[in-house]
């Protein structure tokens, strides 16, 4: 008796395993199905300070504002422990493929680059300077209440300032 209990328990492992794993295996295969491209390179672009000053203002060089970039851009001053900058970093993300070709989005870690967040008197995060191609940026703090409207702000911000429609 002993031993027929044993086989029955070995074998209802055995299948509770291979079911379990079909299950993994199917589940992995439906992930593939439904979204087969995942890409780990981002639309936004978390900037140096050396590429700052190519890529958006030389405030060394220049004391004046002038843009060096060849397209309007968004630069988010953020911090990785910020809850507020967590938001606005995928909705960034959306915005950056959306408007891609149209404007530049850029990421600055204020932890990081302290200096360029001085020079634009950044005090609190997230913050977020909009660079026009032609005349001076403007700053703007925080987010809004949900996804959507932070979203939306983001939207009228590009549409009005930086795309001028």
């Amino acid at each position: 008796m002993k031993k027929v209990f044993i086989l029955l328990l070995i074998g209802s492992i055995g299948i509770s395993t291979a079911c379990q794993s079909k299950e993994n295996k199917g589940t992995e295969n439906n992930a593939k199905i439904e979204n087969p491209i995942k890409s780990t390179e981002k639309a936004t672009i978390t900037l140096t300070k050396e590429e700052f000053k190519e890529k958006v203002m030389d405030y060394e060089k220049n004391k004046e504002w002038k843009f060096e970039g060849e397209l309007p851009c968004i630069v988010d001053f953020y911090a990785d422990w910020c809850g507020p900058c967590k938001i606005a970093g995928p909705i960034l993300e959306e915005i950056a493929l959306e408007y891609k070709g149209r404007i530049n989005v850029y990421k600055v870690d204020v932890q990081k680059d302290q200096e360029i967040a001085g020079v634009f008197g950044v005090q609190g995060i997230p913050a977020f300077l909009y660079c026009p191609k032609v005349g001076g940026p403007q700053m703007s703090s925080g987010i809004g209440q949900s996804k959507e409207e932070t979203k939306q702000m983001f939207i009228n911000a590009i549409e009005k300032f930086l795309l001028g429609k």
